[in-house]
């Protein structure tokens, strides 16, 4: 293990001490219980997250709600081509019943538009939510059972490569007789794992849940399943506990329109996977301000939006980064602005239609929102982050004359090699994805570090100086999520804002 991951690890330690030191104690920080959901009642949260220059009419604005506990019921797909770290392509179909039982569709592709098909996986299992997330606030963590895990491989080539991946005794009792189009059985509650970590597979992702309910201003209704992050390193996915989110999937009676990739994954089945639509390349062009389409969640505790510029002519960019200390984003922490140049390189060789970027960061500035933030930038010794002692609410510091910031985790100038991607949503927008980050914390500064999946996409925004607006709609009948400031629960605040401040250390200026 090295020295920084070492460090990081301490850190981690001494804060989920801290955390528990707080939270365990029972000062409740939002009015939901760590006990059963058997015995709680429902819980809401809403936001009106709207990027202000998107609002182009009062019908278009959209309210959010949020339930606790989540209401799963029902069929729940895709609405892209999921690119996963490896890379990996797939589409999902997730069915879940009243009796907690649920029914799962994976289907793997050999190219980034998943237009042709490898092999698809059923899994069948039970799942029970356990309680709501103190961890990532807003979720709801749950446990899952397998029952069984079966493949059917579509075509001789993909037979082939699963062979070569599998160890010999998988490759003898399932694969070796294997026909395409036929179920064959990976794993049941009397086999162990060891054909399926092979293959990378894990539900660990239904650890960590949310739903999200999206209310239109026309009356239409769009409803979301966030479930759990996935490790960008292939070899400890089966291993790792998720705290952010994967891209959602959306409810197959309440999804956008149009969506055909909707209608081909909800008629779809493991012996007939999906062939998605061929869709044409568009062209890459950075240029404008692109703004986070919701308020995202990183793991590590994270909850931030972001904000871009590019300026091509002059191949320059600015982000802002807006971090928060809730799953809403209304309770902000700090601000980080970096800038620099960048370069464009050559289209991609692992993800088909993304293109390779290197960006060199060289000018940071941090503005602290709340006093424990301010109050922790300033406990820094003189030349470790900007000026000692001068860091107060609301007023941005440059972290240049510093060479970063020890404290966060930044140091100056700083490069890091990038994957983008643009496609066009449902209403024909253009979107742009940006390379995950690295779930350990280290930052892609070599170029076989470079991403190969994407982070949550970008809007864009043209060129207005508005910024991105924020706001809760609380009902009559709604509980709010609230961080009160008073007594131990403004130390609790505090350790959020730490948190917060500590993941933005281990994560990537993009």
């Amino acid at each position: 293990m090295s020295s920084r991951c070492f460090g990081h690890l301490l850190r981690g330690v001494w804060l989920l001490w801290l955390w528990q030191a707080v939270f365990v104690a029972g000062n409740k920080l939002w009015e939901v219980p760590a006990a059963s959901f058997s015995s709680m009642t429902n819980y809401s949260d809403n936001l009106k997250w709207e990027p202000s220059c998107l609002q182009r009419h009062p019908q278009d604005r959209v309210r959010i709600t949020s339930d606790l506990p989540p209401r799963l019921d029902g069929t729940w797909v895709s609405t892209r081509c999921e690119v996963r770290p490896g890379p990996e392509f797939l589409t999902r179909s997730y069915t879940f019943q009243a009796s907690r039982h649920f029914l799962a569709l994976q289907h793997y592709y050999s190219d980034s538009g998943c237009e042709d098909p490898s092999y698809s996986l059923l899994i069948r299992g039970k799942l029970r939510l356990r309680k709501a997330s103190w961890i990532t606030l807003g979720a709801t963590e749950a446990e899952h059972h397998l029952s069984k895990v079966g493949i059917v491989v579509h075509n001789p080539v993909a037979k082939q490569r699963l062979t070569s991946r599998l160890p010999p005794s998988c490759v003898g009792l399932s694969l070796g007789r294997a026909v395409p189009g036929k179920l064959h059985e990976l794993y049941n509650t009397r086999a162990g794992r060891g054909c399926l970590a092979a293959l990378g597979f894990s539900m660990m992702e239904l650890d960590l849940i949310r739903v999200e309910m999206q209310h239109h201003g026309h009356g239409g209704k769009v409803q979301e399943l966030f479930l759990g992050d996935l490790h960008t390193d292939w070899t400890l996915r089966t291993q790792y506990r998720p705290t952010g989110y994967q891209q959602p999937l959306q409810n197959a009676l309440h999804h956008v329109h149009p969506c055909p990739v909707c209608a081909l994954l909800y008629r779809s089945s493991e012996q007939r996977p999906p062939v998605l639509p061929h869709t044409r390349a568009i062209h890459l062009s950075l240029a404008g301000r692109w703004v986070s389409q919701r308020c995202e969640t990183r793991p590590t505790i994270l909850f931030l939006t972001r904000e871009f510029t590019f300026a091509p002519e002059h191949h320059t960019w600015e982000g802002i980064y807006r971090h928060f200390s809730d799953p809403v984003c209304s309770q902000p922490t700090f601000t980080l602005r970096a800038s620099g140049h960048y370069a464009q390189g050559n289209p991609s060789a692992k993800v088909s239609g993304a293109t390779e970027f290197v960006f060199k960061v060289t000018q940071v500035s941090v503005t602290p929102e709340e006093q424990a933030t301010a109050k922790l930038l300033n406990s820094t010794r003189p030349g470790k982050c900007g000026q000692a002692g001068g860091w107060a609410v609301g007023v941005e510091q440059d972290l240049t004359q510093t060479d970063g910031c020890t404290v966060l985790g930044i140091k100056l100038p700083h490069k890091e090699y990038e994957l983008f991607k643009t496609e066009l949503d449902h209403e024909k927008h253009p979107l742009l994805f940006i390379g995950e980050r690295p779930s350990d914390g280290s930052s892609p500064d070599r170029p076989l570090r470079r991403p190969t999946s994407f982070q949550a996409p970008l809007e864009q925004c043209g060129h207005e100086d508005s910024q991105p607006s924020y706001s809760h709609d609380l009902g009559s009948n709604s509980k709010q999520v609230q961080l009160p400031t008073s007594g131990a629960e403004k130390l609790a605040r505090a350790v959020l804002s730490l948190f917060g401040m500590v993941a933005c250390s281990w994560i990537c200026f993009l």
